[in-house]
């Protein structure tokens, strides 16, 4: 937290330094309303999973948050390909530097 005034340049939150625009998300509350709209949107989900009757093609479909764990695997085995990946396509620290 700032310890300037909030009418001071560039002091509380949400305030900008004269002359500069103040956006949607530089103001703290509205970072913490959008968490919480994304959080309930979250829970509606999850709830939503057991009542929703789907036409599954494997068994493994019909399993309870089958859809979520899969797609936090898939991200997971994704980030750990693209850490591997960087290895393989990374540039000396100096590569650009040589002439």
């Amino acid at each position: 937290m700032s310890d300037l005034p909030p009418d001071a340049p560039g002091g509380g939150h949400g305030t900008a330094p004269p002359g500069e625009k103040v956006h949607l998300f530089d103001r703290p509350e509205n970072v913490r309303s959008l968490f919480w709209a994304l959080y309930a949107i979250c829970a509606v989900l999850f709830l939503a999973d057991f009542f929703v009757e789907r036409h599954v093609v494997h068994p493994w479909e019909s399993l309870p948050d089958f859809y979520p764990i899969y797609g936090f695997v898939g991200i997971v085995v994704l980030v750990l390909l693209a850490k591997q990946l960087r290895r393989l396509v990374m540039k000396d620290r100096g590569y650009y530097d040589a002439g």
